[in-house]
């Protein structure tokens, strides 16, 4: 029996997942995976009614795929901006550096990266900045570039010789650890620092340690003039690659029987550190709401929903006006979670699945 029992655990990762979508993700109908697939047709039906701008969206639950959207132009096998989503990246990669001790952990300050470098407006407060605080935008800097100041901020900083010295030379408005305050410029700090542990580009590590392992391949992320990884937007990348990561962090971390990242930093980044704008709380570069549910978030409608409670991941991607800058979680809230009632399969629904398949086929030509 006790044999029995450890080659039961081999197979079935002990009670996670029984395959890994490494080389790709099964499918399944939205009622095998207990979804009640009649609320995803209502959920369609409202953004073709009122024309929103979303470009994809796919569905996760239990490890497979039961509903995968596009709308022309994109297909799944096309890349999207996913905007800010690569600060939950970033984090992912910081983290890992952790764990290989190439960082020695949050508490590390963030001038110790920095040694060479003659620094601006520097004071105690400046000095105390640690790596947890460019993590959950609790720096103290001035940025100023968040949507509440038209991200005036990141134009200068882009405009400037030298992004991160840019960012270091901010003027402190207050100690660090004080209040959550949005700053792009803290996540290129964070992609400047992993160069500087690492001797790798974030884009260089991710394809090591994380997207390598993952297998995903088709990426683009720009750096800046210095060779340094956008830290805060610009990555490119398909919907199934998106839902890998967070799948990944559903799984705390594992992947295919490999510890991609510590399920410690996993726990700690989807953990609320502080009072934030958009959502309930901010962890380590994701978004976190107070019912458990945490994601990866980026400009116009770009999204990775965890949903650990359900079993389920949720992408959303899209090209989505400020003022329906809402409209993903919205439709996650009313339509997907309702959905997803049942933990049991439910009866099967071939008319609703049917007019599923109609919708998808409709609007990928469109």
């Amino acid at each position: 029996m006790l044999l029995f029992l450890a080659t039961l655990c081999v197979l079935t990762s002990c009670g996670g997942p029984n395959y890994w979508p490494t080389n790709g993700w099964r499918t399944s109908t939205p009622e095998e995976q207990g979804i009640d697939s009649q609320k995803l047709v209502a959920m369609l039906e409202e953004v073709n009614q009122r024309s929103y701008a979303v470009d994809s969206i796919m569905v996760v639950r239990n490890g497979h795929i039961m509903m995968d959207i596009y709308r022309f132009p994109f297909k799944p096998v096309s890349r999207h901006i996913v905007h800010s989503c690569a600060k939950s990246v970033i984090s992912i990669l910081i983290g890992i550096a952790i764990d290989r001790g190439e960082i020695e952990g949050v508490d590390q300050l963030m001038l110790d990266f920095f040694p060479e470098t003659k620094v601006s407006n520097l004071d105690a407060n400046k000095r105390a900045i640690t790596i947890e605080d460019l993590l959950t935008m609790r720096t103290g800097l001035r940025c100023q570039d968040s949507y509440l100041y038209r991200w005036r901020g990141l134009d200068d900083m882009r405009r400037s010789e030298d992004w991160a010295k840019y960012v270091l030379d901010l003027p402190m408005s207050e100690r660090p650890g004080t209040r959550f305050e949005y700053c792009n410029g803290s996540s290129h700090l964070l992609s400047t620092i992993l160069y500087r542990a690492t001797g790798q580009t974030a884009l260089e590590y991710a394809h090591e340690h994380l997207f390598g392992p993952l297998a995903i391949q088709d990426v683009y992320w720009p750096a800046s003039p210095e060779g340094i990884t956008f830290g805060w937007g610009q990555l490119s990348m398909r919907t199934h690659d998106m839902a890998k990561i967070g799948y990944l962090y559903l799984n705390e971390g594992k992947w295919d029987g490999k510890q991609i990242v510590s399920s410690t930093w996993v726990q700690m980044s989807t953990r609320s550190h502080t009072a934030a704008t958009l959502h309930d709380g901010y962890g380590y570069q994701w978004w976190v709401d107070s019912d458990g549910i945490y994601m990866a978030l980026g400009y116009a409608g770009q999204y990775i929903f965890c949903l650990p409670d359900n079993d389920m991941v949720v992408v959303m991607t899209g090209t989505l006006h400020e003022d329906r800058f809402d409209v993903p979680a919205r439709l996650l809230r009313q339509y997907i979670l309702p959905a997803a009632a049942s933990s049991k399969p439910l009866p099967a629904n071939p008319d609703a699945n049917k007019r599923l398949k109609q919708m998808a086929a409709d609007l990928i030509k469109l």
